[in-house]
Protein backbone atom coordinates (compact mmCIF):
# COMPACT_ATOMS: atom_id res chain seq x y z
CA UNK A 1 0.00 0.00 0.00
CA UNK A 2 0.96 3.69 -0.88
CA UNK A 3 2.31 5.56 2.21
CA UNK A 4 1.33 9.05 3.94
CA UNK A 5 3.87 11.34 4.95
CA UNK A 6 0.90 13.33 6.92
CA UNK A 7 1.63 11.86 10.37
CA UNK A 8 -2.48 10.73 11.49
CA UNK A 9 -3.75 14.02 9.58
CA UNK A 10 -6.18 13.92 6.67
CA UNK A 11 -4.34 12.83 3.92
CA UNK A 12 -5.42 12.82 -0.44
CA UNK A 13 -5.24 9.65 0.22
CA UNK A 14 -8.21 9.94 2.50
CA UNK A 15 -9.50 12.27 -0.08
CA UNK A 16 -9.49 9.67 -2.96
CA UNK A 17 -11.35 7.73 -0.32
CA UNK A 18 -8.51 5.31 0.47
CA UNK A 19 -7.64 4.37 4.00
CA UNK A 20 -5.09 6.76 5.99
CA UNK A 21 -1.95 4.53 6.42
CA UNK A 22 1.59 5.59 8.62
CA UNK A 23 4.02 7.54 7.38
CA UNK A 24 6.91 6.16 5.49
CA UNK A 25 9.43 4.59 7.31
CA UNK A 26 13.11 5.65 6.84
CA UNK A 27 15.51 4.84 4.87
CA UNK A 28 18.08 2.79 6.41
CA UNK A 29 21.94 3.81 6.39
CA UNK A 30 24.49 1.72 4.18
CA UNK A 31 27.42 2.71 6.47
CA UNK A 32 25.98 2.65 9.80
CA UNK A 33 29.14 5.42 11.28
CA UNK A 34 28.69 7.97 13.79
CA UNK A 35 28.97 10.02 11.62
CA UNK A 36 26.22 9.19 9.30
CA UNK A 37 24.00 8.84 12.60
CA UNK A 38 24.51 12.44 13.15
CA UNK A 39 23.63 13.42 9.48
CA UNK A 40 20.46 11.26 10.00
CA UNK A 41 19.61 13.26 13.09
CA UNK A 42 20.06 16.61 11.36
CA UNK A 43 18.34 15.41 8.45
CA UNK A 44 15.14 14.18 10.32
CA UNK A 45 15.53 17.65 12.12
CA UNK A 46 14.66 19.00 8.77
CA UNK A 47 12.02 17.02 8.68
CA UNK A 48 10.50 17.72 11.93
CA UNK A 49 10.92 21.58 11.07
CA UNK A 50 8.91 20.96 7.54
CA UNK A 51 5.77 19.42 9.23
CA UNK A 52 5.55 21.86 11.85
CA UNK A 53 5.98 24.75 9.77
CA UNK A 54 4.90 25.17 6.61
CA UNK A 55 5.48 28.54 6.01
CA UNK A 56 9.03 27.73 7.10
CA UNK A 57 11.94 29.03 4.95
CA UNK A 58 15.41 26.91 4.70
CA UNK A 59 18.05 29.49 5.20
CA UNK A 60 21.06 26.66 6.50
CA UNK A 61 20.69 23.97 4.72
CA UNK A 62 24.43 22.97 2.46
CA UNK A 63 25.86 21.67 6.21
CA UNK A 64 23.62 18.72 5.71
CA UNK A 65 25.52 18.07 2.67
CA UNK A 66 28.46 16.18 4.52
CA UNK A 67 31.40 13.81 3.57
CA UNK A 68 29.11 10.91 5.20
CA UNK A 69 26.35 11.90 3.14
CA UNK A 70 28.32 12.00 -0.06
CA UNK A 71 29.59 8.44 0.57
CA UNK A 72 26.14 7.64 1.42
CA UNK A 73 25.16 9.25 -2.16
CA UNK A 74 28.33 7.16 -4.25
CA UNK A 75 27.17 3.82 -2.80
CA UNK A 76 23.38 4.39 -3.76
CA UNK A 77 24.22 5.11 -7.81
CA UNK A 78 24.10 2.14 -9.99
CA UNK A 79 27.19 0.39 -10.46
CA UNK A 80 26.68 -0.46 -14.18
CA UNK A 81 25.49 3.36 -15.32
CA UNK A 82 26.71 4.67 -18.42
CA UNK A 83 29.34 7.36 -17.76
CA UNK A 84 27.94 10.93 -18.87
CA UNK A 85 30.22 13.51 -20.45
CA UNK A 86 33.41 13.38 -17.81
CA UNK A 87 33.80 9.80 -18.99
CA UNK A 88 34.17 8.56 -15.24
CA UNK A 89 32.35 5.43 -14.15
CA UNK A 90 31.66 4.14 -10.95
CA UNK A 91 34.33 1.59 -10.85
CA UNK A 92 37.18 4.13 -11.71
CA UNK A 93 36.05 6.48 -9.08
CA UNK A 94 35.65 4.04 -6.22
CA UNK A 95 39.50 3.15 -5.54
CA UNK A 96 40.69 6.38 -4.15
CA UNK A 97 36.91 7.05 -2.71
CA UNK A 98 37.49 8.98 0.51
CA UNK A 99 40.12 11.42 -0.77
CA UNK A 100 37.81 12.13 -3.86
CA UNK A 101 34.64 12.68 -1.66
CA UNK A 102 37.04 15.26 0.67
CA UNK A 103 38.45 17.48 -2.14
CA UNK A 104 34.43 17.45 -3.87
CA UNK A 105 32.73 18.02 -0.72
CA UNK A 106 35.18 21.02 0.05
CA UNK A 107 34.75 22.40 -3.65
CA UNK A 108 30.71 22.79 -3.22
CA UNK A 109 31.16 24.36 0.35
CA UNK A 110 33.91 26.87 -1.24
CA UNK A 111 31.57 27.21 -4.49
CA UNK A 112 34.29 25.88 -6.53
CA UNK A 113 32.23 23.24 -7.91
CA UNK A 114 31.31 22.93 -11.89
CA UNK A 115 28.61 21.22 -13.40
CA UNK A 116 29.68 18.93 -16.19
CA UNK A 117 26.92 19.21 -19.25
CA UNK A 118 24.87 15.88 -19.53
CA UNK A 119 25.83 13.77 -21.91
CA UNK A 120 22.40 13.42 -24.60
CA UNK A 121 21.49 10.23 -25.12
CA UNK A 122 18.22 9.12 -27.27
CA UNK A 123 15.70 5.98 -25.83
CA UNK A 124 13.71 4.55 -28.10
CA UNK A 125 9.65 4.81 -26.86
CA UNK A 126 7.07 2.10 -27.04
CA UNK A 127 5.70 4.47 -30.27
CA UNK A 128 8.93 4.25 -32.27
CA UNK A 129 9.83 7.68 -31.29
CA UNK A 130 13.20 8.80 -29.15
CA UNK A 131 13.37 10.27 -25.96
CA UNK A 132 16.27 11.98 -24.72
CA UNK A 133 17.57 11.87 -22.10
CA UNK A 134 20.46 13.94 -20.43
CA UNK A 135 23.50 11.91 -18.91
CA UNK A 136 24.83 13.28 -16.13
CA UNK A 137 28.72 13.24 -14.66
CA UNK A 138 29.72 10.97 -11.85
CA UNK A 139 30.57 13.38 -9.57
CA UNK A 140 27.50 15.82 -10.39
CA UNK A 141 25.29 12.55 -9.56
CA UNK A 142 26.60 12.07 -6.34
CA UNK A 143 26.26 15.84 -5.22
CA UNK A 144 22.42 15.79 -7.04
CA UNK A 145 21.59 12.79 -5.07
CA UNK A 146 22.56 14.11 -1.86
CA UNK A 147 20.88 17.38 -2.47
CA UNK A 148 17.78 15.36 -3.06
CA UNK A 149 17.90 13.57 0.02
CA UNK A 150 18.27 16.69 1.94
CA UNK A 151 15.23 18.27 -0.06
CA UNK A 152 13.06 15.36 0.33
CA UNK A 153 13.34 15.99 4.12
CA UNK A 154 11.29 19.49 3.39
CA UNK A 155 8.66 18.48 0.17
CA UNK A 156 7.53 14.78 1.39
CA UNK A 157 5.70 17.51 4.16
CA UNK A 158 4.13 19.45 1.22
CA UNK A 159 3.90 16.87 -1.37
CA UNK A 160 0.06 15.72 -1.70
CA UNK A 161 -1.04 11.81 -1.30
CA UNK A 162 -2.27 11.75 -5.03
CA UNK A 163 2.01 12.25 -6.30
CA UNK A 164 3.16 9.13 -6.86
CA UNK A 165 6.36 9.59 -8.88
CA UNK A 166 9.99 9.35 -8.30
CA UNK A 167 8.92 9.45 -4.30
CA UNK A 168 10.68 7.54 -1.33
CA UNK A 169 8.35 4.27 -0.78
CA UNK A 170 6.04 4.81 -3.79
CA UNK A 171 5.68 3.07 -7.13
CA UNK A 172 3.62 3.58 -10.28
CA UNK A 173 1.84 0.02 -8.87
CA UNK A 174 0.52 2.29 -5.85
CA UNK A 175 -0.50 4.50 -8.96
CA UNK A 176 -2.37 2.14 -10.90
CA UNK A 177 -3.68 1.00 -7.12
CA UNK A 178 -4.92 3.79 -6.40
CA UNK A 179 -6.63 4.23 -9.72
CA UNK A 180 -8.50 1.08 -9.52
CA UNK A 181 -9.56 1.88 -5.77
CA UNK A 182 -11.51 5.29 -7.32
CA UNK A 183 -12.96 3.62 -9.98
CA UNK A 184 -14.37 1.14 -8.19
CA UNK A 185 -15.38 3.02 -5.11
CA UNK A 186 -16.32 6.32 -6.54
CA UNK A 187 -18.67 8.16 -8.80
CA UNK A 188 -16.08 7.84 -11.64
CA UNK A 189 -17.97 7.93 -15.01
CA UNK A 190 -15.70 10.15 -16.64
CA UNK A 191 -11.57 9.79 -16.84
CA UNK A 192 -9.77 12.51 -18.22
CA UNK A 193 -5.76 10.74 -19.57
CA UNK A 194 -4.00 14.46 -19.62
CA UNK A 195 -0.72 14.55 -21.11
CA UNK A 196 1.74 17.57 -20.98
CA UNK A 197 3.66 17.89 -24.00
CA UNK A 198 7.29 17.96 -23.34
CA UNK A 199 7.06 18.51 -19.88
CA UNK A 200 10.66 18.21 -19.20
CA UNK A 201 11.73 19.98 -22.23
CA UNK A 202 9.18 23.09 -21.88
CA UNK A 203 8.89 23.82 -18.11
CA UNK A 204 10.18 27.61 -17.18
CA UNK A 205 13.66 27.62 -15.05
CA UNK A 206 13.04 31.10 -13.08
CA UNK A 207 9.28 29.58 -12.24
CA UNK A 208 10.84 26.63 -11.46
CA UNK A 209 13.84 28.69 -9.12
CA UNK A 210 10.65 30.52 -7.69
CA UNK A 211 8.95 27.54 -6.49
CA UNK A 212 11.75 26.42 -4.96
CA UNK A 213 12.34 29.44 -3.00
CA UNK A 214 9.10 28.94 -1.19
CA UNK A 215 10.62 26.60 1.55
CA UNK A 216 14.51 26.72 0.31
CA UNK A 217 16.41 30.08 0.87
CA UNK A 218 19.97 28.71 1.38
CA UNK A 219 21.37 30.88 -1.42
CA UNK A 220 23.84 27.88 -1.95
CA UNK A 221 21.42 24.83 -2.68
CA UNK A 222 20.00 27.27 -5.05
CA UNK A 223 22.94 27.87 -6.44
CA UNK A 224 23.81 24.86 -7.25
CA UNK A 225 20.19 23.96 -8.58
CA UNK A 226 21.11 26.77 -11.28
CA UNK A 227 24.45 25.14 -12.02
CA UNK A 228 22.47 21.56 -13.10
CA UNK A 229 19.84 23.60 -15.08
CA UNK A 230 22.30 26.20 -17.10
CA UNK A 231 25.19 23.36 -17.71
CA UNK A 232 23.49 22.62 -20.96
CA UNK A 233 23.99 19.38 -23.13
CA UNK A 234 26.87 17.71 -24.98
CA UNK A 235 26.24 15.86 -27.94
CA UNK A 236 28.44 14.40 -30.72
CA UNK A 237 31.00 16.48 -28.90
CA UNK A 238 29.56 19.83 -29.37
CA UNK A 239 27.80 21.87 -26.47
CA UNK A 240 24.39 23.39 -26.74
CA UNK A 241 22.16 25.89 -24.66
CA UNK A 242 19.27 24.33 -23.00
CA UNK A 243 16.96 27.68 -22.40
CA UNK A 244 13.93 25.82 -20.81
CA UNK A 245 13.67 22.65 -19.08
CA UNK A 246 15.48 20.02 -17.23
CA UNK A 247 17.61 17.09 -18.42
CA UNK A 248 15.10 13.81 -18.27
CA UNK A 249 17.39 11.55 -17.07
CA UNK A 250 19.49 13.11 -14.30
CA UNK A 251 19.04 12.38 -10.58
CA UNK A 252 17.89 15.44 -9.34
CA UNK A 253 15.42 16.42 -12.41
CA UNK A 254 12.48 13.86 -11.04
CA UNK A 255 12.44 15.86 -7.66
CA UNK A 256 12.76 19.27 -9.18
CA UNK A 257 9.54 18.26 -11.66
CA UNK A 258 7.49 16.99 -8.60
CA UNK A 259 8.06 20.63 -6.94
CA UNK A 260 7.01 22.13 -9.89
CA UNK A 261 4.04 19.98 -10.53
CA UNK A 262 3.34 20.22 -7.16
CA UNK A 263 2.54 24.47 -7.56
CA UNK A 264 1.37 24.23 -10.78
CA UNK A 265 -1.24 21.51 -10.51
CA UNK A 266 -1.17 19.15 -6.89
CA UNK A 267 -2.49 22.80 -5.36
CA UNK A 268 -4.12 23.98 -7.74
CA UNK A 269 -6.68 21.08 -8.51
CA UNK A 270 -7.20 20.55 -4.79
CA UNK A 271 -8.76 24.08 -4.85
CA UNK A 272 -10.32 23.91 -8.00
CA UNK A 273 -12.10 20.58 -6.79
CA UNK A 274 -13.42 21.97 -3.51
CA UNK A 275 -14.54 25.38 -4.97
CA UNK A 276 -16.33 24.26 -8.58
CA UNK A 277 -16.88 20.36 -8.53
CA UNK A 278 -20.29 19.18 -7.28
CA UNK A 279 -19.58 15.43 -7.44
CA UNK A 280 -16.80 13.16 -6.94
CA UNK A 281 -13.75 14.31 -8.61
CA UNK A 282 -10.12 11.90 -7.56
CA UNK A 283 -6.86 12.03 -9.48
CA UNK A 284 -3.73 10.50 -9.51
CA UNK A 285 -0.59 11.97 -10.80
CA UNK A 286 3.10 10.24 -11.66
CA UNK A 287 5.15 12.88 -12.53
CA UNK A 288 4.00 14.39 -15.48
CA UNK A 289 1.58 11.54 -16.16
CA UNK A 290 -1.88 12.75 -14.88
CA UNK A 291 -5.74 10.95 -14.66
CA UNK A 292 -8.53 12.87 -13.25
CA UNK A 293 -11.72 10.70 -12.44
CA UNK A 294 -15.44 12.54 -12.52
CA UNK A 295 -18.79 11.79 -12.02
CA UNK A 296 -20.14 14.84 -14.05
CA UNK A 297 -19.07 15.48 -17.73
CA UNK A 298 -19.89 19.35 -17.50
CA UNK A 299 -17.49 18.96 -14.72
CA UNK A 300 -14.74 17.35 -17.07
CA UNK A 301 -15.04 19.24 -19.59
CA UNK A 302 -14.63 22.85 -17.76
CA UNK A 303 -11.62 21.33 -16.25
CA UNK A 304 -10.17 20.72 -18.96
CA UNK A 305 -10.92 24.18 -20.14
CA UNK A 306 -9.40 25.75 -17.14
CA UNK A 307 -6.70 23.13 -16.79
CA UNK A 308 -5.24 24.40 -20.40
CA UNK A 309 -5.35 27.78 -19.04
CA UNK A 310 -3.63 27.28 -16.21
CA UNK A 311 -1.03 25.53 -18.02
CA UNK A 312 -1.07 28.79 -20.54
CA UNK A 313 0.39 30.41 -17.65
CA UNK A 314 3.70 28.65 -17.34
CA UNK A 315 4.41 27.98 -20.50
CA UNK A 316 3.48 24.60 -20.55
CA UNK A 317 0.07 22.87 -23.16
CA UNK A 318 -1.43 19.87 -23.18
CA UNK A 319 -0.72 17.19 -25.67
CA UNK A 320 -4.22 17.49 -28.22
CA UNK A 321 -3.26 14.00 -29.56
CA UNK A 322 -2.80 12.36 -26.14
CA UNK A 323 -5.20 14.40 -24.35
CA UNK A 324 -8.63 12.68 -24.15
CA UNK A 325 -11.98 11.93 -22.07
CA UNK A 326 -12.57 8.65 -21.72
CA UNK A 327 -16.90 8.16 -21.02
CA UNK A 328 -16.85 4.91 -18.79
CA UNK A 329 -20.32 5.33 -17.06
CA UNK A 330 -22.94 2.44 -17.76
CA UNK A 331 -25.74 2.79 -15.21
CA UNK A 332 -26.63 5.16 -12.57
CA UNK A 333 -25.47 2.76 -9.23
CA UNK A 334 -24.36 3.04 -5.64
CA UNK A 335 -20.79 2.69 -4.97
CA UNK A 336 -20.86 -0.73 -2.72
CA UNK A 337 -23.51 -2.15 -3.45
CA UNK A 338 -23.79 -5.43 -5.69
CA UNK A 339 -24.43 -3.66 -8.75
CA UNK A 340 -22.23 -1.04 -8.18
CA UNK A 341 -19.51 -3.05 -7.99
CA UNK A 342 -20.42 -4.53 -11.33
CA UNK A 343 -20.51 -1.05 -12.57
CA UNK A 344 -17.21 -0.55 -11.28
CA UNK A 345 -15.83 -3.29 -13.01
CA UNK A 346 -17.49 -2.56 -16.08
CA UNK A 347 -15.45 1.02 -15.73
CA UNK A 348 -12.19 -1.01 -14.53
CA UNK A 349 -12.58 -3.21 -17.71
CA UNK A 350 -13.17 -0.27 -20.30
CA UNK A 351 -10.29 1.61 -18.58
CA UNK A 352 -7.77 -1.81 -18.88
CA UNK A 353 -8.93 -1.55 -22.60
CA UNK A 354 -8.16 1.32 -23.38
CA UNK A 355 -5.04 1.31 -20.98
CA UNK A 356 -3.33 -1.54 -23.55
CA UNK A 357 -4.00 0.84 -26.27
CA UNK A 358 -2.91 4.67 -24.71
CA UNK A 359 -1.09 6.19 -22.05
CA UNK A 360 -2.32 4.80 -18.80
CA UNK A 361 0.06 1.77 -20.12
CA UNK A 362 2.47 4.46 -19.77
CA UNK A 363 2.28 4.41 -16.07
CA UNK A 364 2.59 0.91 -15.45
CA UNK A 365 5.33 0.68 -17.46
CA UNK A 366 6.72 4.05 -15.60
CA UNK A 367 9.73 1.71 -14.45
CA UNK A 368 11.19 1.34 -17.12
CA UNK A 369 11.32 4.50 -18.50
CA UNK A 370 12.34 6.01 -14.75
CA UNK A 371 15.33 8.56 -15.47
CA UNK A 372 16.91 7.74 -12.80
CA UNK A 373 17.15 4.12 -13.73
CA UNK A 374 18.64 5.10 -17.07
CA UNK A 375 21.07 8.02 -15.31
CA UNK A 376 22.01 6.87 -11.77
Amino acid sequence: MNHSNKDGRPSAENAEGRPLIKENAPQPNTYPTQSENSVSQGLKGVRKAARENKEMKFTALLHHLTIALLRESFYSLKRKAAPGADGVTWQEYEPELEDRLVDLHSRVHHGAFRATPSRRVYIEKADGRQRPLGVAALEDKIVQHAVVTILNQIYEEDFLGFSYGFRPGRSQHQALDALSYALLKKKVNYVLDADIRGFFDNLDKSWLIKFVEHRVADPRILRLIQKWLNAGVMEEGKWSETKTGSPQGSVISPTLANIYLHYVFDLWVEVWRKKFAQGDVVVVRYADDIILGFQHQAEADRFLENFRERLGKFGLELHPDKTRRIELSICRTKPGTKRGRQAGNVRLSRLHAYQREERIRAIHGAAHDDPQAHAS
